[in-house]
């Protein structure tokens, strides 16, 4: 049976979601061919040939992309089997079965993709039984292969990690763990894991980091939602990495809630080469992070801020800067934490853009507060919209967006755009006791030591 596995954009990373099914069907038996559309075209020879074509979406992004992409497939072929895996695949289930999908699976997907391969390929055409067979959602524990990346685009075709001033590092990619144990209500991860989370086994993953580094990767991003919602299995993991690589070095991402829960661990992470630690703070808003059930407050994100401080660690906070609940003193009230923690260059400067996604099944739902503001859900923007009650924080928000798009497109730095969009809430709060900060004078700011970043932002 020919398969093709389609991935339409996974923040600059080459896919797990490729690379580790390929590997499942590769082993059932199955002619596989991936497609990673973000580095590479549409091969329309593959998806002519195809008995089976499934995308991966793991973001609302590649969703969206996806979802464009159904009518250009049918036309090349319109036969073959349509699947749809990956985390917001069961949650836009209804939409992507009216594109035409015969197949959607969520949540621990390779399995799932395996027994379609056998079902399709016993009915000998390849074409399906009526109705869906496989679970939409699996939560099952798989005994996980090493990925396949044989015919991925190369990892130099990726983003890179920027250490310091004119040098890079080639980045490869890996998963520890999927799902996650909390139930943050913003979250996408929650409607389909609910409070549950999957390892991927130790061996799986270094031999995945073992032939990544082999193709040239210097540095490993960990996609785990939480690196700590299983914490021996990852310290495991990266002390075997250090003495196996010793100068590879790695990012991972924690909740805030959880670097306060296991400060013994973050000078490991620090001697095994960790570089910089992610981390969703989403708001210093107390009624936001309230009603978001982070399990943190803004003094424990100050605190995480002074720890990793004190420690050596690199922290790179990230946040839904732009909510129903934001309002422009809440906004200031961010910029000026992040100026007095002194981490404008720890932030994207697209995180001061951030503009909250309600997608189906999300638990800010189940909210009056939420009920109150969101419109009919927009199938095409696969998303419940909302207008702030406040037309000055929308009108604040186009300006900031505006604002970090044409400062990053000009090469600005990140100081250079921070004071742009201080000054911006400055004067959308109209208010005498607020300060400018003037572009040039603050750039000429004393550079902190540099902070290593992906040259593709983070946001979740």
């Amino acid at each position: 049976m020919n398969v093709v596995l389609i991935s339409t954009y996974e923040l600059g990373r080459q896919p797990f979601g490729l690379a580790s099914p390929a590997a499942w069907l590769r082993e059932a038996g199955a002619s596989v061919t991936t497609l990673d559309l973000a580095v590479q075209p549409l091969s329309m020879q593959a998806v002519s040939a195809a008995d089976l074509i499934a995308f991966y979406i793991p973001m609302h992004t590649a969703t969206r992309i996806a979802a464009g992409l159904v009518d250009k497939v049918r036309e090349l072929n319109p036969t073959a089997h349509l699947c749809f895996y990956g985390l917001y695949a069961s949650v836009n289930e209804a939409y992507l079965r009216r594109l035409g999908a015969g197949t959607i699976l969520g949540g621990e997907f390779e399995q799932g993709l395996v027994e379609l391969v056998k079902r399709l390929s016993s009915n000998g055409n390849g074409t399906p039984h009526p109705g869906p067979v496989e679970a939409t959602v699996s939560l099952g524990r798989q005994q996980f292969l090493v990925p396949d990346r044989s015919d991925l685009v190369h990892l130099s075709n990726y983003a890179r990690l920027n250490v310091a001033p004119g040098e890079q590092k080639v980045v490869g990619y890996t998963e520890a763990s999927r799902g996650c144990k909390h139930l943050c209500r913003h979250c996408p991860i929650v409607p389909v894991y609910n409070g549950n989370f999957r390892i991927v086994q130790r061996d799986v993953v270094l031999r995945d980091i073992e032939q990544q580094v082999a193709a040239g990767a210097q540095h490993i991003t960990f996609g785990d939602p939480d690196f700590f919602n299983g914490p021996t299995h990852a310290l495991q993991i990266v002390q075997a990495l250090h003495k196996r690589f010793p100068d590879v070095t790695y990012d991972v991402t924690i909740k805030v809630e959880h670097l306060l829960k296991y400060p013994q661990h973050l000078p490991l992470l620090r001697d095994t080469g960790c570089l910089f630690v992610t981390s969703a703070v989403e708001s210093v808003d107390e009624r936001i992070l309230r009603i978001f059930d982070k399990g943190h407050t803004k003094e424990d994100f100050v605190r995480v801020v002074q720890m990793f401080r004190e420690i050596g660690l690199n922290l790179a906070p990230t946040f839904v800067t732009f909510t129903p609940w934001t309002t422009l003193s809440g906004y200031f009230d961010l910029l000026s934490t992040l100026l007095e923690l002194d981490l404008i260059e720890n932030v994207p400067p697209i995180q001061y853009a951030i503009r909250l996604l309600i997608p189906t099944g999300s638990k800010l739902l189940e909210l009056p507060e939420t009920q109150a503001i969101v419109g009919e859900f927009d199938q095409a923007g696969l998303s419940y919209p909302w207008l702030h009650p406040d037309p000055a924080v929308d009108e604040l928000y186009r300006a900031v967006l505006k604002a970090v798009q044409q400062g990053q497109a000009q090469g600005e730095s990140r100081r250079a755009i921070f004071a742009t969009v201080w000054n911006l809430a400055n004067d959308a709060l109209a208010s005498s006791v607020r300060r400018r900060l003037e572009v040039v004078q603050f750039d000429q700011a004393p550079p902190r030591a540099e902070v290593p970043y992906l040259s593709e932002p983070w946001y979740c």
